[in-house]
Formats: C-alpha cells, structure tokens, sequence
C-alpha cells in the first residue's frame, strides 16, 4: 500500500456556478453559521492538501481569500468539468481532490475515506457514493487524467459521472453519514 502525503495533493473548490437557484448570488460567498459557504469547505480540507485552487468565474478578488483563483478555460458556465479541467492544468502534484463550495457540513473523515481508498486501490478515481447515486463533486482523481478530461470536454461532453464511469472508478460509500453531501442549493437550504 502506497501512503498518499499531503504534499501529493492539491484540491478545486468548485464555485463557479451560476447560482440560478440562489438568485444569482454567488452561492460560495453566502454566509453560512457566520462564515462563508466556501470557508467551511476550505477550513476543512487545509490541513489535507499542499494547494487550494478555487475554481470561480466571478467575484476573484473575494474568492482569492481562500486560495489561489483559476477561471475555466471554457466560455459561460460549462459546468463544474470546465472547472476540474483547468485544475488539472494547472496541479503539479499527483493527485487533484474536488471538493463543491457549496457543501459547508463535507468532513475530514470523508476526504481522509476517499484518500484511504486511493491508497489501497489502482484506480484514477475514487468518488463518493450514497448507497443509490454517485456524488461526482466529491472525488479524487490522478491528474494524469488530464488529456483525457480535454477530450471528453471537446467531444462536448458535460456530465461528470458519465466521464468518470470512463475511468477506473472506485465508489466510498457514504450512506451511514449522509449529512457530509449537504448541498446548499436555495435560500431555504440555510435553515439547516
């Protein structure tokens, strides 16, 4: 079994959506518990990787707060891919962590589970699970996968399980502690 260090890895922070459903307010900067939305994720995962890289297409200079700011390389929104692809990019570690910024509950115990399975496995990525569905925006992958990530993006591909299900996979189930996978998707959501 390979150990993983924190020095191999550097995570996104995905927060470039269009926040349609929050009335365009960019759902990582919404304060949640008295923070940031994005600060939950990023206060957690710090002390797991080497670099953060947040993945945004607006309000830069606020994001770059909580790590340095990538834009994708794709025009308009394309979706969290469009983000993973420029991280990938841009990562000069072996691994690249995913993380969404709009899941303030995600804990250690789940990033140290996905780390854990890429140990003992040899597959490119390990993503969780919840017993039914795959939670793609919660993953780690080998950033080899870089040229094929392009490739499925200039086929016109968008949909993150369908490219993973392309990949060697491995799933970590989630199912006992569900909570980590809140998303906070509308206004009501922050009555958590």
């Amino acid at each position: 079994m390979k150990k993983i260090s924190k020095n191999e890895i550097t995570v996104v922070v995905l927060a470039g959506g269009k926040a349609s459903r929050m009335e365009g307010e960019d759902k990582g900067l919404i304060v949640f518990r008295e923070l940031p939305l994005i600060a939950h994720v990023v206060n957690v995962v710090k002390p797991k990787v080497s670099q953060i890289l947040i993945s945004a297409n607006r309000n830069i200079e606020e994001y770059a707060n909580f790590g340095k700011v990538i834009r994708d390389d794709l025009k308009g929104f394309q979706g969290p891919l469009a983000g993973i692809s420029k991280a990938l990019k841009v990562c000069s570690t072996p691994y690249l962590l995913v993380l969404p910024c709009d899941s303030p509950l995600v804990d250690a115990s789940l990033i140290d589970s996905l780390i854990e399975k890429m140990e003992v496995s040899k597959v490119d990525i390990c993503v969780a699970h919840d017993g039914s569905i795959m939670h793609a925006t919660f993953a780690l992958m080998k950033t080899k996968l870089e040229k094929s990530l392009e490739e499925f993006l200039e086929e016109g591909g968008r949909k993150m399980a369908l490219w993973y299900r392309q990949q060697s996979l491995e799933r970590i189930d989630v199912s006992s502690h569900l909570e980590v996978l809140t998303n906070i998707n509308r206004p009501e959501d922050f009555n958590l």
